[in-house]
This record gives structure tokens, C-alpha cells and sequence, in this order.
């Protein structure tokens, strides 16, 4: 795409997204904000969201809904082997995501893999699969949703903390590899943003008060805050930006 077409209203016209976890929160924001862009969207959640084809429709775009558990592996791969069969994927958005909240050491280690499962070992195979397709066209955008405990520890979720590490990890390995085969690969770290996940935090009064007083900003996210940057990246502009993390925050990194 040429710097003139990223300046109409829909630079990502003509383009496929693929987007995991689209149901609510985070996922969904950027299912909605690529098709303001003019993209096409294949929305993957585990639960039904047909809901939101309308919702893609009203932008001016098409949406196709899979219903999948991500870390059914067979079932994963069977998809998205016959998605990629009869469409091509120019974006895909790495959104699916689960955290627990347990002391290290009362943490279960079936709720350690069940995190590691999602958040990084369904990431990993779906992005092997799309980022296939992508090499073989020379052309294509990966943004793997991370989170500010990419770089940090946090409290009481160590698994979610080494998923979300790890995943950077991941897209730095990815873009060394990709980027001189035209795949751009980098991720968004959001900071405290309202989404079904930091639902407990947000009601516990002084955890939210703390968390809240800590961001310059002076609010919590809302999903579109990180729409906006997942659109960026996935688009003509963000082409010469490979192995990016692009932290939104608030401010609660440099404070």
C-alpha cells in the first residue's frame, strides 16, 4: 500500500484480519477498529459471537464467525487449516487470553498449563499457521496483545506473568526471522484497561484506588485505547516497525 492510501478513511481495505477472542472486551474493540480501517474480519472465540458480524456489517465490512476452543489443539488446527484453504489472512491479532490470580505457591499446576496453554502455546501455533501463509505471500501484520507483566511481575499471577513474557519473547524471535520476508510481527502491552480480566481488581476498592493512583493518566483504560494501536501496527504505516512493543498505559511505565 502507498503512504497516499493510508491517509483515506480506510487504509486496511482489501485486507482479511483475523482476530482471536472477539467476543468482549479487548478483542472485540479491534475487531470493530480494523473494520472502521476497511478490513474484513474472521472473528474466533470459544463461545458464540455471531453478534458481532452485525456489529462489523454496520462498519462496512464482512465478518465470518468460528466458535473454537483455542487450546483444543486438533480442533484448532482442523480450523484453521480450512480457513487458510479458502482465505487469505493479511492480519492477525493474538487477543485470546486467561489469567488466574493464586500465591505461587498455592498456584495448581493444571492452572499454570491451562494459562501457559492459551496465552502463549495456542499463540505460538496459530501464528506458526497464519505466519505460513503470510511468508509464502511476502506480505502480512502479526500484533500479539501482551500486557505491562511482560515486563513486570505483578502479584499472585506468576503464570500469566511468564505467558505474558514470554510472548515478547516470542515476537522478537518472530521478527528476526520475518522481517526481511515482508511479515510484520510486534505486539501492544495495555496497561490496567476495564475488561472482564481485571474485573476482581476493579472490584476490590482499595486495589482499584491504588492501581488508578498510580496511572498518569489518571483512569483505567478502555478497550478502544488499545484498538487504536492494534490498528496502527496492523497497517501501511507501522511497515518498517518489526519486533515492537508498543506499551498503552496511561503513563504507568514512566512513572
Amino acid at each position: 500500500m502507498s503512504v497516499a492510501t493510508t491517509r483515506s478513511g480506510r487504509p486496511l481495505s482489501g485486507r482479511t484480519a483475523l482476530v482471536t477472542g472477539t467476543r468482549t472486551g479487548i478483542g472485540r474493540a479491534c475487531a470493530l477498529a480494523l473494520a472502521d480501517a476497511g478490513a474484513d474480519l474472521v472473528c474466533w472465540d470459544r463461545q458464540s459471537n455471531d453478534d458481532i458480524a452485525e456489529a462489523v456489517a454496520a462498519r462496512g465490512a464482512t465478518a465470518e464467525t468460528i466458535r473454537c476452543d483455542l487450546t483444543d489443539e486438533p480442533a484448532a488446527s482442523r480450523e484453521v487449516r480450512r480457513l487458510l484453504d479458502r482465505r487469505r489472512i493479511d492480519i492477525l491479532v493474538n487477543n485470546s487470553g486467561t489469567i488466574t490470580r493464586a500465591p505461587a505457591i498455592d498456584t495448581p499446576m493444571s492452572d499454570w498449563r491451562r494459562v501457559l496453554n492459551l496465552n502463549l502455546d495456542a499463540v505460538f501455533a496459530l501464528t506458526q499457521a497464519v505466519g505460513g501463509q503470510m511468508l509464502a505471500h511476502g506480505d502480512g501484520r502479526i500484533v500479539t496483545i501482551a500486557s505491562l507483566l511482560s515486563f513486570q511481575g505483578g502479584i499472585l499471577v506468576p503464570a500469566y506473568a511468564a505467558s505474558k513474557h514470554a510472548v515478547v519473547g516470542m515476537t522478537r524471535a518472530l521478527a528476526n526471522e520475518w522481517a526481511s520476508r515482508g511479515v510484520n510481527v510486534n505486539a501492544v502491552a495495555p496497561g490496567y484497561i476495564a475488561t472482564n480480566n481485571t474485573a476482581a481488581l476493579r472490584a476490590d476498592p482499595d486495589r482499584e484506588a491504588t492501581i488508578r493512583s498510580r496511572i498518569p493518566a489518571g483512569r483505567w483504560g478502555a478497550p478502544e485505547d488499545v484498538a487504536g494501536p492494534v490498528v496502527f501496527l496492523s497497517g501501511p504505516d507501522s511497515r518498517y516497525i518489526h519486533g515492537h512493543v508498543l506499551v498503552v498505559d496511561g503513563g504507568w511505565m514512566g512513572r
